[in-house]
């Protein structure tokens, strides 16, 4: 076994815990991936998930010894950091954590933007009064090496805000992340009716669209487990939803089988899907699996994952 992915939370935008989501999750985004040969961890996002993820390792790992791990950001929008205060390790002498992510807002640090909600005005605790070692590293595309045979290729997503999705590798296996995003495309006017339509410009624009498309498919091509952000239907997406970031299924769908995916995370539910529409969702969706060689599967809080 190379690595093991436990989902602590699977929403996106808000958290929405009640009766109507109790089956696949009401936390929003974090993702625990752990190394069990080398006794590493990883944690993707630090949204209201990471909280009870921090309770299980103070219950499991800090038998061990202090607490020591790594916190990849996709990015800084509040559903993916919120959780951060309420992670219990930062509060624990001698545990270090290392926070990693992209940075794009008016020249603000990391450390200012997610150590920012630890101010008084927003939080009882202030993050000079953490007893953990907190150290914040700047992303952008690339790749790092973690040691122990472990690397993260990040990569630029299509976001309202600078967002990197990851594709982490070791020893073989491959585990990656693609949300928050959207399909890209021609954002220049493609009506030859239209005053403003330039038949260059719109040939330009598709041609680039393509392409851009084409390089995420080749960032995620041939992945064990792929997690891709699902937020809308093609009809919710192009009736509503264009431009905020977030893709449709049957776009997730098509690009994983296309680009030989073994297994694909429909992640980062919308808050106002209940258990039995996405159920609903799932007879749809999940049954394709077979048509492309690609196992699909709605994402759960508290589901474990061999990769």
């Amino acid at each position: 076994m190379s690595m093991k992915v436990r989902f602590w939370g699977v929403r996106g935008s808000i958290p929405c815990p009640g009766p109507k989501t109790m089956k696949y999750g009401g936390n929003t985004a974090c993702i625990e991936l752990r190394f069990p040969e080398i006794n590493r961890l990883i944690i993707i996002d630090a949204g209201s998930g990471i909280r009870e993820l921090g309770n299980f390792m103070m219950a499991n790992d800090f038998k061990s010894g202090p607490i020591n791990t790594d916190i990849f950001l996709t990015h800084t929008h509040w559903d993916h950091i919120m959780g951060f205060p309420f992670f219990t390790p930062i509060y624990v002498p001698g545990s270090t954590i290392r926070v990693h992510g992209p940075v794009s807002f008016e020249g603000d640090t990391l450390e200012k933007i997610v150590g920012g909600q630890l101010t008084y005005r927003y939080f009882p605790v202030r993050q000079a009064e953490l007893a953990a070692k907190i150290e914040y590293h700047d992303l952008k595309e690339g790749e790092l090496d973690l040691g122990d045979g472990i690397t993260v290729t990040a990569k630029y997503l299509n976001h309202p805000l600078l967002c990197l999705g990851y594709r982490i590798a070791y020893r073989g296996k491959t585990f990656c992340t693609a949300y928050d995003t959207e399909p890209f495309r021609n954002v220049f006017c493609t009506d030859p009716e239209d005053p403003s339509y330039d038949e260059g410009m719109a040939t330009e624009g598709e041609m680039v669209a393509q392409e851009q498309n084409g390089v995420l498919e080749r960032f995620f091509a041939g992945v064990d487990l792929l997690v891709h952000d699902t937020q809308y239907t093609q009809e919710e997406y192009l009736a509503k939803f264009l431009g905020w970031g977030h893709s449709p299924f049957e776009h997730a769908v098509e690009a994983a089988q296309r680009v030989g995916v073994k297994a694909l995370a429909l992640f980062h539910h919308d808050p106002m899907r209940t258990d039995d529409q996405i159920d609903t969702l799932a007879e749809k969706y999940c049954l394709q699996a077979g048509q492309g060689g690609t196992e699909i599967f709605f994402a759960r809080e508290g589901e474990e994952r061999e990769v």
